[in-house]
Parts: C-alpha cells; sequence; structure tokens
C-alpha cells in the first residue's frame, strides 16, 4: 500500500486544502468576542501562592486596598492658598462620586483625619472642612500640615508645592478608566498648578491597554513590511500574500484556542502573535528551495514534491525543536507562563502543518509562466546574495582556526556581560521618559514620599503586645533604619498615631512627642483615637487583638528590588536588636518582588530545560551527537553573545528579555538546523564532492533561505522599536540582532566549525 503524503494530497486536492484552512479559520475567529484581558500582575501567579494568601489576609487584617491611585497636584508658588486649596477641595469632592472609587478611604485635605486638642479633650477631624480665607486661618493651616509628620511627605511635600490625593480603588475597579475619569475632572481646572496621576493601577491598566492597542497596529505593519520584503525578494505577490497567510492562519488559530478554553490574555500571551510571525518565516526555506527546484524540473507539481521532500526533515525538526523550546514553559510553575509556552508550541505545531499542506496547495495556483520568469534570477553561481554568502562562508572555510578564535573570545566577553546582569522589574519603565505615566510617577516620587507602597507586618503571639512601649519603641526604631534606605521616602504605623496624640494632649509640647511610658497610657490613647477617627484610619496600622502592626513604607521606586532592600534592613536590623516580634513584608511592592523572581526565574529555568530538549531533538534528528554539538554551538553563541550585551548596556532582566530568550533559543537553532541537515544531504548526494565545495553550496543554496529568513523578519519588526512602550522596543531590538547573528553564526561559523572538526565529523577527514 502506497504510504499517505499530506503533500501529495495537498497538491492534487488544493481546492479542498484551501477551503478546509478558511473554514477552520473562521470557526476559531468565532470566538474572538469572547475575549477576555487581564494585565494584574497578581494574577500571575495561581491564588493559592503563598505570597497572595498572605497578601489577602493582611489587606482583610487591615482593611486594606489592593489598587491606590495618587492624584499629584503641583502649584511652584505654593499650594497654600485659596484658590488653589479650593480646586483641592472641588476635586476631591468630584473623585468622591467616581464609580470603583472607594470614597470612605479616599485621603484629601478635605478627608484626611487631624488630631487635635479642644479644651482637654481629643478631637479628630477632617483637616479642612472649609477653605481658609484670611492671613490667620492659612498660618494656622499650614502649622497643623508641617507640625503634623503624618502629613509630611504624604499629603504635603516638605516645600509645601505638592500636596496628593489618594484613592484607593473597589475591587474589580479599572485603574486606567478611574485614572481617565480624574483627568477629566482636573481638565476643569485652569490656573498655575499641574495635575499627576500615578500609582500601580495606573501603569498596570494604561500599559494592558496600549498593549493591545499596539499589537492592533504593529501587527499589521510589521505584516506589511514582511510582505513588502517577501515581494522584493521574490517578485511575486500572490505567493508573497501565501506567507503572510500562513502566518495569520496559525495566529487566528492559536489565539481562537486560547479564547474557546477560557484563558484571558495576560501580558505575556499577548506576545505570542509576534513569536508566531517570527517563527512562521522558517517557511521561507520551502520558497527559497521551490525556485530552485523548479529551475531543475521544469514541472510544478515535480518541483513541489522534490522541494518538499528536500525541506521537509529540517523545516519538521526545526518545528519540533522550536516546539519543545517552549512546550517545556507547561512544566513551569506560573500559569499564564504555561499558557504562553502551550500557545506558542501549539501554534509553531499548526505552521508546520500548514507548510507541509496549505502552502503547497496556493503553489498550484500559480502560473508556471511567472515561476519560471522568478526561477531564472535563482542561481547559486551568478546571484549576488549566493555569491556574497559564498565568500563570507569562505571566510570561515578558510581560516577556520581564527574564525573560532574570534568566536571564543566574544563568548569570554559576554559571559562576562552576563555576570553583570541585574534581575529586576520596573512596570513604570515599561513607559517611554516623556509618557504621562513615566512624568507622573517621577514628579510624585521626587515630592513626596513614593508611589510605591509595600508593608511590613509586625505579629506578635501575645494579645495587646503592640500596646507596650517595647513593642513601639522598636517598630519606631525600624521606621528610623528603614527610612535611611534612598529607596524609601517615608514610613507610617500606629506608633505616629500614639506620639501624635501624646503630643496634642501635652499642649503641643515637642518634649512629648514620642512613645508614652507605660501600656496603660498607650491603651487608652488609642481607645480613644479609635472612638474618635475614621475606623480605617486606626485599622490600617493595627487589629484589634493589638497582636499585629502593619508599617507601611513607600517607595521612591517601582523596581522590585527595592523591596528586596527593605526586608534586607529588616533583617538586618532584627539581628542587632533582638525582639520576640516577627516581621513579615506584604504589599503589591512585595508582591511585584515574589512575581518578578518567580517569573522570571521560572522563565530560566525553562531556558535550560529547552536548551536540554533541543540538544536531545538535534542528537535524534541528525543520529550523531557530535552533529548534535556542532549544530548546538551557534545557538548557545547567538543568546551567549546577546545577554553579553544586555548585561554590558546595563539592562535589567525584566519580563520582555526572559520572554524573548525562548524566541531566541527556537531561532537560532532553526537555521543550524537548515545548514547542517541541507549540508548532509548534499553530501550524500554528491558523494564526491569536497567538503569545501558542499559547504560553499550549502551557504549559497539553503543559505540564501537562511539570510532570506533574517532579513525578512528583522525588517519588519525593525518598526517596534518606534513603539511608545519599551518592552516592544526591546522586542524589536531583540529580534533584529537575534536573526541577523543567528544567520552570521550560521553561515559563517559554522562551516569553520565543520571544516577545523571535519577530522572528528567523518571519522578521518574528508577533502
Amino acid at each position: 500500500m502506497k504510504r499517505f503524503s499530506l503533500v501529495e494530497f495537498s497538491v492534487d486536492h488544493p481546492k479542498l486544502i484551501v477551503a478546509l484552512s478558511i473554514i477552520l479559520t473562521l470557526l476559531f475567529l468565532t470566538q474572538f468576542p469572547k475575549v477576555r484581558t487581564d494585565t494584574n500582575p497578581k494574577n500571575m501567579l495561581p491564588p493559592t501562592s503563598d505570597v497572595r494568601v498572605w497578601n489577602d489576609e493582611v489587606e482583610k487584617t487591615f482593611g486594606l486596598y489592593e489598587d491606590m491611585i495618587v492624584l499629584g497636584i503641583q502649584n511652584e508658588k505654593g499650594i497654600l492658598n485659596p484658590v488653589t486649596l479650593g480646586k483641592i477641595q472641588r476635586i476631591t469632592d468630584e473623585i468622591l462620586k467616581i464609580r470603583g472609587v472607594a470614597a470612605r478611604d479616599v485621603s484629601s485635605f478635605t478627608t484626611i483625619d487631624n488630631v487635635t486638642v479642644e479644651g482637654e479633650t481629643l478631637k479628630v477631624s477632617p483637616l479642612m472642612t472649609t477653605v481658609p480665607k484670611t492671613d490667620k486661618e492659612m498660618a494656622l493651616m499650614r502649622k497643623m500640615l508641617f507640625e503634623n509628620p503624618l502629613f509630611v511627605d504624604r499629603i504635603i511635600s516638605k516645600d509645601g508645592k505638592t500636596t496628593a490625593i489618594y484613592v484607593p480603588l473597589e475591587k474589580g475597579g479599572n485603574g486606567k478608566e478611574i485614572a481617565d475619569k480624574i483627568r477629566e475632572i482636573v481638565k476643569k481646572e485652569k490656573g498655575d498648578e499641574n495635575y499627576y496621576v500615578a500609582g500601580d493601577p495606573v501603569a498596570r491598566d494604561t500599559f494592558g491597554a496600549d498593549m493591545f492597542k499596539l499589537m492592533a497596529v504593529f501587527a499589521p505593519i510589521a505584516g506589511m513590511v514582511m510582505l513588502l520584503v517577501r515581494f522584493l525578494m521574490f517578485k511575486d505577490l500572490f505567493l508573497s500574500i501565501t506567507l503572510m497567510m500562513d502566518a495569520m492562519i496559525s495566529i487566528v488559530w492559536s489565539m481562537g484556542l486560547l479564547i474557546a478554553l477560557g484563558f484571558p490574555i495576560h501580558i505575556m500571551s499577548s506576545m505570542a502573535p509576534v513569536f508566531l510571525m517570527a517563527i512562521a518565516t522558517d517557511s521561507m526555506h520551502i520558497f527559497n528551495e521551490f525556485y530552485f527546484r523548479f529551475r531543475e524540473k521544469k514541472d510544478k507539481r515535480a518541483a513541489i514534491i522534490a522541494t518538499m521532500n528536500a525541506v521537509s526533515r529540517p523545516v519538521r525538526n526545526t518545528a519540533l525543536a522550536t516546539a519543545a523550546g517552549f512546550g517545556v514553559l507547561l512544566f513551569m510553575n506560573i500559569i499564564p507562563v504555561k499558557v504562553f509556552g502551550g500557545l506558542v508550541a501549539f501554534g509553531t505545531i499548526a505552521l508546520r502543518v500548514l507548510s507541509f499542506s496549505f502552502i503547497p496547495a496556493m503553489f498550484t495556483f500559480v502560473k508556471e509562466e511567472k515561476i519560471e520568469k522568478i526561477a531564472q534570477s535563482e542561481d547559486i553561481s551568478a546571484g549576488g546574495m549566493s555569491s556574497f554568502l559564498r565568500k563570507l562562508a569562505g571566510i570561515g572555510i578558510h581560516k577556520p582556526l581564527t574564525t573560532v578564535l574570534v568566536g571564543v573570545v566574544l563568548v569570554i566577553a559576554a559571559v562576562i556581560g552576563i555576570s553583570k546582569t541585574v534581575v529586576n522589574n520596573n512596570l513604570v519603565e515599561w513607559f517611554k521618559k516623556g509618557s504621562d505615566v513615566r512624568v507622573a510617577d517621577t514628579v510624585m516620587n521626587k515630592a513626596l514620599g513614593g508611589t510605591s507602597l509595600g508593608y511590613i507586618v509586625a505579629i506578635s503571639d501575645k494579645d495587646d503586645y503592640i500596646k507596650t512601649p517595647e513593642a513601639m519603641r522598636y517598630i519606631e526604631g525600624l521606621q528610623r533604619r528603614l527610612e535611611k534606605l534612598p529607596v524609601v521616602g517615608k514610613t507610617t504605623s500606629v506608633v505616629d498615631y500614639v506620639k501624635r496624640i501624646n503630643r496634642v494632649l501635652h499642649n503641643d509640647n515637642p518634649k512629648y512627642d514620642a512613645v508614652p511610658e507605660n501600656k496603660e497610657m498607650i491603651g487608652q490613647y488609642l481607645f480613644i483615637f479609635a472612638m474618635s477617627a475614621k475606623p480605617s484610619d486606626l485599622d490600617n496600622v493595627a487589629d484589634y487583638p493589638f497582636r499585629k502592626a502593619n508599617i507601611w513604607v513607600q517607595l521612591k521606586t517601582w523596581d522590585a528590588k527595592a523591596m528586596e532592600s527593605v526586608i534586607a534592613a529588616v533583617n538586618d536590623y532584627r539581628k542587632e536588636n533582638a525582639t520576640p516580634l516577627e516581621f513579615k513584608p506584604a504589599g503589591i511592592a512585595y508582591f511585584n518582588l515574589v512575581w518578578n523572581h518567580e517569573v522570571l526565574w521560572d522563565m530560566v529555568k525553562g531556558l535550560i530545560l529547552a536548551l536540554i530538549a533541543v540538544f536531545a531533538i538535534l542528537a535524534y534528528d541528525f543520529r550523531s551527537i557530535k552533529w548534535a554539538m556542532i549544530g548546538y554551538i551557534p545557538l548557545l553563541f547567538t543568546i551567549l553573545l546577546i545577554y553579553g550585551v544586555v548585561g554590558f548596556v546595563g539592562k535589567d532582566f525584566d519580563m520582555p528579555i526572559s520572554v524573548m530568550s525562548c524566541l531566541s533559543l527556537g531561532m537560532a537553532v532553526d537555521f543550524a538546523i537548515h545548514f547542517v541537515s541541507r549540508l548532509r544531504q548534499r553530501m550524500k548526494e554528491t558523494p564526491g564532492e569536497s567538503l569545501t565545495d558542499a559547504l560553499l553550496w550549502t551557504a549559497a543554496r539553503p543559505g540564501k533561505g537562511i539570510m532570506r529568513n533574517a532579513i525578512l523578519f528583522a525588517a519588519a519588526f525593525a518598526v517596534m522599536l518606534f513603539a511608545p512602550l519599551t518592552p516592544y522596543i526591546t522586542v524589536g531590538a531583540f529580534i533584529v540582532s537575534m536573526m541577523l547573528l543567528s544567520a552570521l553564526m550560521t553561515i559563517l561559523y559554522l562551516p569553520a566549525l565543520i571544516t577545523l572538526t571535519q577530522g572528528w565529523l567523518f571519522k578521518g577527514g574528508v577533502r
């Protein structure tokens, strides 16, 4: 019985194959209206993860909110004037009406509680019920603000030029939508004031919205550039569109399956179309070989079959290697990482199925006269690109030792660069320096305590221990230690409230700006305060059995490593000062630190596993450990050199960089598989040919497909260098350099390695 051939079936039934491809694509497209997005880093970790469980517990215990927007209001002439204060009052009133805002806990001049004394009675009331009109009233306002450490660097800057309104969001509130409404409110106010909207939910949800807009803009632009470059290479619009259809069909299938399975699109999975477009360019080898085969066969059907027979093994195995590289991510701990890995692996397999069915079918619709015209320019002896590639490979062949040694020196330098790499993530820095989000964050962090918030929770195993002078003084000492860190702008705790009450009850005497001498007095102060203040004022900093106290730590940067330095300082303070208290970090800054480490290190582990899997695939494909090692070296060199540059230029190893590691592995090994497979195939077909001639033929003919592949995709994704979000710039720069470097390593370095090790590879050597 004749063995079934998908290629031959597709060539014989092209209309059926194209129709089935279109029908399947339409079926997957029906899922797109159900798309859900999720840009919250919190959901990158499973709900059962320790950090999420602990953060949820802390938020519940202290009545905290997961998300907080900070509105900065700055007036270079000073904010303590009736006009600016009137604006603050109006803006606050409007913010309280926004749906999704936790109105009861908004902190502003008109809502934040001020602790004073009226007669001999402690009074807790809003700082500003009406706008001061006289100089005397304004002087009193100034005194209340600057003599209260709870206010300075929180709602007023030391220079009196900046204030902040803290806007907590109800669960499920969209940061970007609420931020946009706040911007609409402040637009109505004219004058000397500048307004800045900052905070994690603003950056996160703005990035999410912009990310999908960019995907909608840059993916088509990249596709059009690919189409143009492809057309310039082959002068055939129909087949150029076919290559684009191959990529677009796989993207629709993959994203449609993701949506159908009920997964939301996270930051990582939103990058999948970019990756699949990169992987789809491997079909260039089919197009490249087809014109050579048609030139030889003079028959379209025979040329299609011969082409697929020639490239089927390397195309199949590059798909297997790439799918394996992403597939290992299914074994990681982070759900979006698993989803991303499975999504791209599925898309890669879909691309290869289309390569053996849809592309051959589409070839049948092209008139032979047009193919004949294009094929005339495909001459490895006369073509300009083929001639260049022969010369490039010739350098490696004729000077193999020099070429290899230069590569080794570069790798040593790259390893030094990698040693300088810092693992870090900063969501705000995913925006360009001039963007509204980045500017707002910079201004607010410079003027006030900081927009990034972490917590240090002090925990005792005894009720009421937090009320003791020992515990209070210990927490106060820890706060002063933390405030010495450059990344910390301000800390706040229950101690600050107790000290404030102690001072105002003693005629505002600075001498009493200290922790009282006994537990009973502290307990009395807290009881009086709790009876007078908003419940959240005390709830936010202590629990009612007084076993726990919450230290608010405002950070001046969203760097994940900032919270790491806070935790290190806490641990150092505990080592130097014994205490029965336990301290545990929490808050969004702490979550970002854990997310940073777990997700990024998951990707590193995935890369290591993928490297192992790819080597096994190479060994299986080449049926030789020796050839697998030779084919593996360009992959390793490409990855090392790129990450070495990342280390030298000081770019943090962040989420975009870690995600790109998988793509660099897949693309680098693809070129090596094609080169080695076609070289060995050539040597079997022409046994009398010398190794040098075989290498030169491989560089000129299959190498042309490799170089075209690299140029095609590098040109397309160079457009991402102009994106407003830095991760897209990173991806663009990474892909351009990775594609060109991979091709160079394959055409120049592989021939040098093979020439230098021929005695080992061929058991005695060949001529």
